[in-house]
């Protein structure tokens, strides 16, 4: 807002996500703060409050709004804070070849798939649902250790693990949809 005239300005081009959100820039984040936040930010600027005013301020409204929704899911999930947190740092995400060397862990990404491409049966789907829990919950201890160690490149391939851990999540809702 203006301090002047107290009109909404527009966002500024690449707006720090932390900052915005009121958050320490770390791994670790405070849910409940950050949903506070969230909703603080959005009762100021939400659309709904601006259209009585100038159509410049409407449509900043709606840039702000949107980003402060893309920032709260962004901070809130662990993957995408972590990718972000890498971002910042001036380090490049893991690609999908990163994982190669781990062929434990790719076997187990292999079978779970295997899993999930037989026919749809309940108890297996989840028995896969509670492993891929228990399995992004570990990983989000290990990168917060490896963040809060500044060991970047650590963070790096626990977030791609990470990232298969998701697309299992993802596959396994899609299958979890009556068709």
């Amino acid at each position: 807002f203006c301090p002047g005239c107290r009109a909404l300005q527009p966002p500024g081009p690449r707006p720090d996500l932390f900052r915005l959100m009121d958050c320490d820039r770390s791994f670790r984040v405070d849910a409940q703060q950050l949903q506070r936040r969230f909703r603080s930010l959005q009762r100021a600027v939400h659309p709904d409050r601006f259209g009585q005013r100038p159509p410049k301020e409407q449509y900043y409204s709606e840039q702000h709004s949107s980003l402060i929704n893309k920032a709260y899911q962004t901070l809130l999930n662990p993957l995408s804070r972590g990718l972000y947190l890498l971002e910042l740092h001036g380090v490049k995400p893991a690609q999908e070849t990163d994982c190669d060397g781990d062929s434990v862990f790719l076997t187990e990404i292999m079978e779970i798939n295997e899993k999930l491409a037989e026919p749809k049966n309940e108890e297996i789907l989840e028995e896969i649902e509670t492993l891929i829990k228990v399995k992004q919950e570990e990983l989000t201890k290990e990168v917060t250790a490896a963040f809060e160690r500044d060991d970047l490149q650590e963070a790096k391939k626990l977030l791609a693990k990470m990232k298969y851990f998701a697309n299992l999540e993802d596959k396994l809702k899609n299958k979890k949809i009556p068709s």
